[in-house]
């Protein structure tokens, strides 16, 4: 079956604000003014070890990646408490899924978020049921840019021409690893410089995904 594998933060939803309210209850847990707010959107989509670095760095914390990793599991923690608080699909993304699987596509998703909490989110969201699998960090033992994660979604829905969209390089060189077309999206904080890494195609809009899946896999 013909698949399309999504990413999920900054791609299917927006999670930045939720993602920056984590992180800085984290800071506050520890004592520490809020570092992190407007602005740090892009940070917060490239994960919770990156807004660690980087509220430790303007606090002027000097850390080191196993304090980074200590601090982790209380930055999930918080996360876990308010995922879908702020949180919110992009526009024409739920109706583009739809459009997909009746078109007889396959769609599943691929993220760096820890498993667990990406099923949390997308149920919260209301979108569990659209995809036919889901694979995140702790699904294997390695994760994206490594190819494994996202040829484990692929197989997990019978898949076999694919093509992975994202919003970061690392989707990108996963697309590029598993041999198979890249889509990056032209929107959130990634948007404006997604087309320097010369992905296959920019989605500039979820109204245009079905018709461009057609075009890279052809028809279902």
């Amino acid at each position: 079956m013909k698949t399309v594998v999504f990413d999920l933060d900054g791609t299917l939803a927006d999670t930045s604000g939720d993602l920056l309210a984590a992180a800085n209850a984290t800071f506050a847990g520890l004592g520490l003014a809020p570092p992190l707010g407007t602005g740090d959107e892009g940070v917060a989509l490239q994960g919770g070890r990156a807004m660690l670095r980087l509220g430790f760095a303007r606090l002027g914390v000097t850390v080191d990646e196993a304090q980074i990793a200590g601090h982790y599991p209380a930055l999930l923690a918080q996360y876990e408490k308010g995922i879908a608080v702020h949180s919110r699909l992009y526009d024409g993304a739920q109706t583009a899924v739809q459009t997909l699987r009746a078109r007889g596509f396959a769609c599943a998703i691929c993220t760096n978020k820890p498993t667990y909490l990406a099923e949390t989110l997308i149920t919260a969201l209301g979108i569990r049921p659209l995809f036919g699998a889901l694979i995140g960090a702790g699904s294997l033992s390695v994760v994206k840019p490594n190819p494994a994660p996202y040829l484990a979604a692929v197989a997990a829905v019978g898949g076999t021409a694919s093509f992975l969209i994202g919003d970061t390089v690392t989707d990108h060189e996963t697309a590029r690893a598993a041999g198979v077309p890249s889509v990056l999206v032209g929107f959130g904080p990634n948007g404006g410089s997604v087309a320097g890494l010369a992905p296959d195609a920019v989605l500039r809009h979820f109204d245009d995904l079905p018709d461009l899946a057609a075009r890279l896999l052809g028809e279902a």
